[in-house]
Order: C-alpha cells, then sequence, then structure tokens
C-alpha cells in the first residue's frame, strides 16, 4: 500500500511505501539500556534531514539498499536505538531492547528534484515534514520509535536521509557519531569511533548528593507574560529566516564586547551572538520594561568533568545553564553586559554544577510538566558538529536542516562546510517582529 503526501495541489509530492523494520544484525547483549538523569531531562524528538547529491555515482535505488543494510550492521553497536522506550512505577524512563519490532524504515519517491527545494537550512516544516516517517496516529513519546528512517529518492537521481530520534538516547554530538558509523558501516570501514553506552557516572548512587539544593542552582521557574508575548505568535505568522556572520562581523563583535568592559579578555563566537541575539529578539518582541526575560542553552560537558567523559561516548553529555534579568537591564546597559552575563553561566558549569544538575533531575519523572518557555529564548549550537560529514559511499551530504525549530529556539549553525566560514543563526518571529530583527541585524 501507498501513502502519498501532496503539496500545491498534487504538483510536488512524495509517496511513502509502507516501513519495514530494521533489526541489528546480531541480538543485542543487554535486555535493558538504562537511561540517565541527564538523559530523562531532554525527552523530545530530534527531525533532521540530510541531502545527497549522487551525481551519476549509482542509483538511489542502489544507494537505499546500501543504507538499509548498513543499518542492521551499525545498530548490533547502537542497539538502544532498535528499542523502544518504557517507563517502569517511579515514572523513571528505560529502554527495552530485547523482542521489540526494530527501526522503521521508509522508502518513498519524490516526483520533483533537490533543486527544487532550495536552502532546507531555513525550516520549511509542512514541506520537510515529507521527508521523515512517524507513526500515523502516536503522539505519546513512550509509544515512538526511539528512531525512524526515511529514504526519499528524487527525479535527479539524488536522495534525503530523513532520520527522527529521541533526544533521550543521544545529544547532538553522539546522534552525529551514530550516523558517521552508519556511514562507514555503507563503505565497509571499521568505526571510527565505536559507541560506549556505559552511562553509569550519571546514575544516582553514585556519588552522594551535594548538600546544597540543586533548585537554588537552576533557578527554575516560570516567567510571567506580562508583554504578551504569546499573542504575538497568535496573531501573526512566525517567519523563518537565517542570518550568516563571518569570521569579520564576529571578530567586531568580540571587540565592541572588549572594548566596553576592560574586564573581558576574551570573547568566544558563541557569547557574542548568543548575547546579540537575546538583546535584539527582546527588542523585536517589545518586551516591556520589567518582563524578565531568560536565555537559556546547552553547555557540553565532555570535557569538563575531572574525568572527561570517554570517546564515542554514546548518550548525553549536556547541560543546560541560563542568565536571566529584566528586560530594561538588558536594553541599557551595554552589550558587554548581556556578554558577561553568557561567559559566567557558561564558566559556572564544572563538576560540583554537573552533579547538582545530575541530583536535580533525579527526582524529575514523565508525569511531571516540563517549566513554560514563556519569555526565553533557548539556544542550540551545532557549529562544532559537522552534520554534513556522513559519507555512505558517494560524497559527503550537500546540505542538511532541522525538520522543525519550535518559536523558542534559535539555531546556531556552521555557516559553510568548514568552521572558519563564521555562523548562521535561524530562527523564527512573528512577522513584523522578524522585519524589525533583520533591520537590527543589517546593521551590525
Amino acid at each position: 500500500m501507498e501513502v502519498s503526501n501532496q503539496e500545491n495541489g498534487g504538483l510536488i509530492s512524495v509517496k511513502s511505501l509502507e516501513p519495514i523494520f530494521i533489526q541489528p544484525e546480531k541480538k543485542p547483549y543487554n535486555g535493558t539500556h538504562l537511561l540517565s538523569n541527564l538523559d530523562r531531562a531532554v525527552v523530545a524528538m530530534m527531525k533532521t534531514i540530510y541531502i545527497y547529491n549522487l551525481d551519476g555515482k549509482t542509483s538511489s535505488e542502489a544507494a537505499c539498499d546500501v543504507i538499509k543494510q548498513a543499518l542492521s550492521k551499525v545498530l548490533v553497536y547502537y542497539y538502544p536505538l532498535a528499542g523502544r522506550l518504557k517507563s517502569n512505577s517511579d515514572g523513571k524512563l528505560f529502554v527495552e531492547c530485547i523482542d521489540t519490532e526494530g527501526v522503521p524504515f521508509v522508502e518513498a519517491i519524490a516526483n520533483f528534484s533537490i533543486v527544487e527545494l532550495g536552502d532546507i537550512t531555513v525550516p520549511d516544516t509542512p514541506k520537510f515534514e515529507k521527508f521523515i516517517y512517524e507513526v500515523p496516529g502516536v503522539e505519546n513519546i513512550l509509544e515512538m520509535p526511539l528512531m525512524t528512517v526515511q529514504v526519499t529518492r528524487f527525479k535527479c537521481g539524488g536522495f534525503a536521509l530523513g532520520l527522527t530520534m529521541n533526544h533521550c538516547v543521544a545529544d547532538g554530538k553522539a546522534g552525529m557519531e551514530f550516523v558517521n558509523s552508519w556511514a562507514e558501516k555503507a563503505r565497509g570501514v571499521p568505526l571510527t569511533t565505536p559507541p560506549v553506552l556505559d552511562n553509569s557516572m550519571f546514575m544516582s548512587g553514585k556519588r552522594p548528593p551535594l548538600d546544597k539544593s540543586p533548585t537554588e542552582k537552576f533557578n527554575i521557574v516560570d516567567i510571567s507574560d506580562v508583554s504578551n508575548l504569546e499573542s504575538q505568535y497568535q496573531k501573526e505568522n512566525t517567519v523563518y529566516k537565517s542570518f550568516s556572520f563571518d569570521q569579520n562581523k564576529l571578530a567586531e563583535l568580540k571587540k565592541k564586547a572588549m572594548e566596553e568592559d576592560e574586564g573581558l579578555k576574551y570573547c568566544s563566537s558563541f557569547t557574542v551572538l548568543a548575547a546579540l541575539v537575546w538583546r535584539a529578539r527582546n527588542q523585536t518582541l517589545k518586551m516591556e520594561p520589567h518582563q524578565k526575560s531568560r536565555l537559556l542553552f546547552t553547555v557540553d560537558i565532555r570535557s569538563k568533568l575531572n574525568t572527561p567523559l570517554p570517546k564515542g561516548f554514546f548518550g548525553n553529555g549536556v547541560v543546560t545553564s541560563e542568565c536571566t534579568c529584566t528586560a530594561s537591564e538588558l536594553s541599557e546597559n551595554p552589550f558587554s553586559f548581556a556578554v558577561k552575563m553568557v561567559q559566567n553561566a557558561i564558566k559556572k558549569v564544572n563538576e560540583d554544577y554537573v552533579q547538582s544538575y545530575n541530583d536535580f533531575f533525579e527526582n524529575i519523572s514523565i508525569t511531571i510538566p516540563p517549566p513554560s518557555l514563556t519569555g526565553t529564548l533557548v539556544i542550540t549550537s551545532w557549529t562544532r558538529i559537522a552534520f554534513n560529514s556522513a559519507d555512505f559511499g558517494w560524497g559527503e551530504a550537500s546540505q542538511f536542516g532541522s525538520v522543525v525549530i519550535p518559536k523558542e529556539v534559535c539555531l546556531f549553525s556552521p555557516a559553510g562546510i568548514k568552521e572558519t566560514e563564521g555562523v548562521k543563526l535561524i530562527l523564527g518571529l512573528p512577522a513584523s517582529a522578524m522585519n524589525t530583527f533583520q533591520e537590527l541585524m543589517n546593521k551590525v
């Protein structure tokens, strides 16, 4: 049976075959994969697309078969991805790895060429959702597969690899290492970075809890919407755009911050861009002076622990950090004020912070709703993750994109193939606010 998704009166269509289920080539060693407290902190689906131009090196049909066979081989090493999410009596999550269906794999055919997609770094969710597989009618995260795969073959001979993956089993870095390992299996070469599935260092009982209450460190409180921020998104369409910053622009922002505050001896590209977007977004959304504004972002802890996480660690090796102030504090103080807040929020992430963060999520279950993101900007940085690097045998991906970016999120990604090409930021705002935001970015 075929299911068809159509757009623009049928001018653009993607026809999908029924899914088959891919199991690991060998049965997994363990029946249960325990999730750490850091894993349970991020139970959400990541949805991504990779575009490959085969350029006559092979047919898209043959490529699909190679990818399918390689998936079965790589799942031997990454067997939790073929499992299913379960919840125990305390509401804590784990992965059941034995006697599960496996990874749903869908082959699809598009009636158009890759060039007609345009730039996929800026999300067009209704269109891009055609390139990923989601189990119809399933909304409960416990009923969703931990990963799904869809290979869509284009009229031009290339293909799109669409993935969904539950963040609770892997963060962005670990997820990309999986895709690279998968590509290596497709090429028939040994894994460069075999996965380390042991996450026991984040399990409860490994270390005594800190005396200080974890909640004191995280200030996890809902922010009152005194600026009617939600109504702005409801009244207008959300428009997504990207803005690129080359090394010269980044250098100017760093120079500006350090000239304003002599105490700043060094600024990273992340700190100046995060500060810039935070201030500009507040201004474009016309926040009231007394409106609380929060910046939330993830910090990779792989090298921040006294005992660094092993190479190939497969799981979540990130924690969140934040800065909060009023909109007036952000707008009335110089640019360097926001830069320093971001910098301090990064500096406080150390062994003690991670343990406290870990202790906090020991008491959080899936039944507890997450805090509201009202008044919050969430920054996700992918600038150090080479998402286009996976080569299944016919070259690296020509494009990579996220299917959806929530309205509270700004995504930082590489502006080009090389890290030296700068940073591209992508976000969505109400249409009128986006016009103002664009004007502010043009002045940088």
